[in-house]
């Protein structure tokens, strides 16, 4: 058995293999008289059939046996001669050959990337920096009282935040168009459920009154047969009402969870809720700039067979999480193609993380592990009971192990770029800021 390696391309290889005919024959008659000892065949007792009809009736299939144990026996060897790191499975490819007592066989592979860790002293990291304070909290409360807003009906027009309750009709060229007609439909002005054209002719509007105006739908519509057309719409108001915001007292306390309804402990909970929200926006911030430097100092080829089988399970997770979501899946196509830039993002920041890990020691602690399980505890009503969820199941405790391992990694981007804090309002963090 003889082997040759050649170099395809950064990563692509290919061992060019030729294995003895005679060696094969050899092997393909040892594996039948093994296999003549145990066979069964009509007519014959348990190991008294002959080798021929055994060779007849087996032998393709001990032959196809034989040669790729060989071959995969030749790869093996000359793998390990040249300490490849294989990425995927080799390509197996039959080659022509005049000579009959050979049979020439190549394998075609990648291989993992060599990583030199690049200098990122001049990468740059900017460390979102917010106090949570009363406005904060204010702010919050307020989100959470329009959350659970009502709404009274009034005798005056319509203005921005009403909601108007109405009939409408959409006509094109005369004619009712699909979708285009509902009774007793309630818009809230000035919250872009509806096209602005449309919320604009309900603004002034009072109950009773009903108009008549012209609309063009824009060309990016999702109706694509309404997309860039002309209409017109016949509306109707049957009422106005305005929000009213609940009261922030005792019973709006104890409607978010607060027994005794004291109103002070409601703002603790959501300062607490607050401060940890922040704290999570905040890291991840930092930590998708910290992986954007690391990719920014470290450019390397992948092996397209890791970025393959990444793309795919990328895939099959959209998948489950449509199926999870309740939508029926067997007939909607979820193509690998769709994610194969963040497959190779992935898969890129996969192998350098795992360099920076190996070369700087940055393993995950017991203590780091343990205390970032108590932090996800916090938020539960028993902790005790979250915390013995994770430490008794290895697989979860392992998941929490590549987080501590990640934040390792950013703590040491911090250290070895150029990281500075910059000041960050609550609305630029929580991407509320208009």
């Amino acid at each position: 058995m003889q082997a040759e390696q050649q170099t395809l391309g950064p990563l692509e290889r290919r061992i060019d293999m030729s294995l003895s005919v005679a060696d094969i024959e050899k092997d393909v008659q040892a594996r039948l008289k093994r296999l003549s000892r145990t066979v069964r065949m009509a007519g014959f007792r348990p190991g008294k059939a002959p080798l021929n009809l055994i060779a007849q009736q087996y032998g393709p299939q001990v032959r196809g046996e034989a040669v790729a144990e060989a071959v995969e026996k030749v790869f093996g060897e000359q793998v390990r001669e040249q300490k490849f790191r294989v990425a995927g499975r080799p390509r197996i490819e039959p080659r022509t050959s005049e000579a009959e007592e050979s049979l020439e066989f190549s394998a075609v592979f990648e291989v993992y990337p060599e990583i030199a860790l690049g200098d990122m002293s001049e990468k740059e990291v900017e460390r979102p920096v917010l106090e949570v304070g009363d406005a904060e909290v204010d702010k919050t409360l307020e989100v959470l009282r329009k959350q659970r807003q009502t709404f009274a009906q009034v005798d005056r027009a319509a203005a921005d935040a009403d909601r108007v309750v109405i009939n409408f009709t959409g006509r094109k060229d005369g004619e009712v168009f699909a979708g285009g007609q509902a009774n007793d439909y309630p818009v809230i002005v000035g919250a872009g459920s509806m096209l602005p054209e449309f919320e604009a002719a309900l603004r002034g509007m009072v109950a009773g009154e009903s108009k008549v105006f012209d609309l063009t739908f824009p060309e990016d519509y999702h109706a694509k047969e309404l997309a860039g057309q002309a209409v017109q719409f016949e509306v109707q108001v049957n009422k106005v009402e305005e929000p009213r915001l609940p009261e922030l007292d005792e019973e709006f306390a104890k409607a978010l969870g607060v027994a005794d309804g004291d109103v002070a402990k409601l703002r603790d909970e959501v300062r607490s809720n607050l401060m940890r929200e922040v704290k999570k926006r905040i890291q991840s911030r930092v930590k998708e700039q910290a992986m954007n430097a690391v990719l920014d100092a470290n450019p390397i080829e992948v092996p397209k067979a890791l970025v393959d089988a990444e793309a795919a399970e990328l895939a099959e997770g959209a998948r489950k999480d449509l199926q999870a979501r309740g939508m029926d899946v067997r007939n909607v196509p979820v193509e690998p193609a769709w994610f194969m830039d963040q497959a190779v993002r992935r898969v890129k920041l996969g192998l350098i993380v795992a360099e920076i890990v190996k070369t700087h020691e940055l393993y995950a602690k017991p203590e780091q592990v343990k205390a970032m399980v108590e932090e996800f505890a916090q938020s539960y009503e028993d902790p005790s009971e979250v915390v013995g969820w994770y430490y008794g199941q290895p697989q979860r405790l392992a998941q929490v192990e590549a987080l501590v391992i990640e934040d390792n990694v950013v703590d040491w981007v911090l250290k070895s770029a150029r990281a500075t804090d910059k000041s960050v309002t609550f609305e630029e963090l929580m991407g509320t800021a208009t």
